[in-house]
């Protein structure tokens, strides 16, 4: 730094000096401290005083909480409700299938192509539904699976013996679902639709002996609200009605 030399004019003399502003780390942490603390007494000085607030509001309050809590605790039941009554649903539909009065269609999506009656100088004792080989078919009713198996002409069958005694034949099988012994419910799979045995292209032949005898499926399932020729069943008819 260059001396001023005693010649030179003192440029300063004369004049009020501003004092340098505190750079140090010291400095600044006082002077923040200094800063936030008026601003903790401002707000202090702004919240009311707790003894002062009245018993009326602080009741108030509470009812308030108590109120949302409330809320809170119905709207959760209400969305556990639907899955409550699925799952009722799923049991009466359960419980439905076993009855000795529901009867189904032992097919979703078939063509009817033969009825009962004679056909080729012999008895045709059931009916023929047409469908992709490997399509699922479904027992008609609940019973007792007493044949899973090869059944000379009908191929793999299955027959389901009910409990007033009927049988339920379901023919030319290209698999089976289900073993002897079995109990079954009103639209269990039992087996594929094939072509085994003597049979002429991939169908689901059905027979109901009534008594040991064949009977035509066709006026005694329409008997029972299933409609074999316009694909309908109304298993829940009864539960309606009542």
């Amino acid at each position: 730094m260059r001396q001023r030399l005693s010649s030179e004019p003192d440029r300063y003399r004369g004049r009020r000096r501003v004092p340098t502003p505190p750079r140090s780390r010291y400095a600044a942490v006082v002077t923040t401290a200094f800063v936030g603390a008026g601003v903790v007494a401002l707000g202090a000085g702004a919240l009311p005083d707790a003894k002062a607030v009245s018993p009326s509001a602080l009741a108030d309050l509470e009812k308030a909480a108590a109120t949302s809590e409330d809320v809170s605790a119905r709207s959760a039941d209400a969305q556990q409700a639907p899955a409550s009554r699925d799952h009722r649903d799923d049991g009466l539909a359960s419980t439905l299938a076993a009855a000795p009065d529901v009867w189904r269609l032992p097919l979703e999506n078939y063509n009817f192509t033969s009825p009962y009656g004679m056909k080729w100088n012999k008895l045709h004792a059931g009916i023929d539904l047409a469908a992709p080989e490997g399509t699922p078919y479904n027992a008609v009713h609940a019973g007792t699976v007493t044949k899973a198996g090869w059944f000379g002409g009908y191929g793999y069958c299955v027959i389901v013996q009910h409990s007033d005694g009927t049988e339920s034949i379901y023919g030319h099988s290209s698999s089976l679902l289900v073993s002897e012994g079995q109990e079954v419910k009103a639209g269990d799979p039992l087996g594929l639709v094939g072509n085994t045995g003597h049979s002429y292209g991939s169908h689901l032949h059905l027979e109901l002996h009534v008594n040991g005898k064949p009977t035509d499926p066709i006026p005694y399932l329409r008997d029972r609200k299933v409609d074999i020729q316009l694909k309908v069943d109304d298993p829940y008819a009864d539960v309606a009605a009542s």
